[in-house]
């Protein structure tokens, strides 16, 4: 009986797994400590494949930064469904910025990482604020602007933006926390898309608590 191999399916499974043991290593040792050595005796791939891969260490390194968390990590276009109803806008921004929390321990150490590269920066931490964290605040923002009927952008706004961020934050960063205190919340996709649901219920009473306050201050400065 001959046995036809995919190439291109075992390129995709040793990719992946140096990703992964990169993911692992990085995460506990952090980017000097982690030897490109014991990455791929993990990975059970040759040294060469780094390289041939990834370019380098670093290129490794951003893979298993980057890659784990999906094509929309930890966030999503607003900017590109800002003309919806408010509230399916805040579901579906909340739905997709928990949906790598359904990803579980991968998760974990991708989380670990991050914190990581904060106290050890080599430069991806900002990348992902450029590319990502401050575009998808721009967008919030702006979103939120308009909604109110505002002229021009203030310091409420982005107040109001980064707390309405900060109740999801608190899932990725607390996950200890809650997995003793209420750890039914993220044991199940379905428990992560209740939570979507609700924190976009939440989002909505705080911009209308904004509105009405805006509106009482105005009253005031007549």
């Amino acid at each position: 009986m001959v046995t036809t191999e995919n190439p291109e399916t075992e390129t995709h499974d040793a990719r992946s797994r140096l990703v992964m043991a990169a993911l692992r290593l990085f995460a506990e040792k952090g980017y000097k400590a982690a030897s490109t050595r014991e990455i791929c005796e993990l990975a059970g791939a040759n040294i060469s494949a780094i390289r041939y891969y990834f370019g380098d260490k670093a290129g490794l390194y951003r893979a298993a930064f980057f890659e784990p968390m999906g094509d929309t990590p930890c966030g999503s276009d607003v900017a590109a469904y800002a003309s919806l109803p408010l509230p399916e806008v805040l579901t579906r921004f909340f739905g997709e910025f928990l949906e790598p929390l359904k990803k579980g321990e991968e998760l974990g150490l991708v989380m670990k990482l991050h914190f990581r590269e904060m106290i050890e920066p080599t430069g991806a931490w900002q990348q992902e604020i450029d590319a990502e964290i401050k575009p998808q605040h721009e967008a919030l923002v702006s979103l939120l602007k308009e909604h109110l009927g505002l002229d021009r952008f203030d310091d409420d706004l982005h107040r109001l933006a980064l707390a309405m961020i900060g109740m999801a934050v608190y899932f990725y960063v607390g996950q200890d926390v809650i997995s003793l205190i209420s750890p039914q919340i993220l044991n199940s996709p379905q428990n992560i898309d209740v939570l979507a649901e609700r924190l976009a219920g939440y989002a909505l009473a705080m911009i209308e608590g904004e509105a009405a306050r805006r509106a009482r201050d105005g009253k005031h400065e007549q």
